[in-house]
């Protein structure tokens, strides 16, 4: 499934993420957290089912603290829903492919 989210960092992440003319989803995330692997199907999958709705990236906190820390990030995996360069909603810890989908879809609802 590689190629259906971008890979943002520290320094991309102001372009990619808050100029995006689509919503963005972050998955924010590192190497050695178990629920952070284990969320990693369910994003990825959804990543392909919304292709062209909405952008979906990653980005390691491990490698990048500068975001994370900016956004009073306490805890991972944390998903934030950024449109229009403003945050619109966000996912503490691990949930299930379902409750993601029921959050991205309301955010697209209320773009349309």
């Amino acid at each position: 499934m590689a190629g259906a989210y971008i890979e943002v960092s520290d320094s991309t992440f102001p372009k990619d993420v808050l100029q995006n003319e689509q919503p963005v989803i972050v998955d924010f995330w590192a190497p050695w957290c178990g629920p952070c692997r284990a969320m990693a199907p369910a994003f990825e999958a959804l990543a392909q089912e919304y292709t062209g709705k909405m952008t979906f990236a990653k980005l390691n906190t491990d490698d990048n603290p500068q975001t994370p820390g900016g956004l009073g990030i306490m805890g991972i995996p944390t998903l934030i829903v950024f449109k229009g360069g403003k945050e619109v909603d966000r996912i503490v810890g691990l949930v299930k492919q379902d409750v993601l989908k029921r959050h991205i879809d309301g955010v697209l609802a209320a773009t349309v």
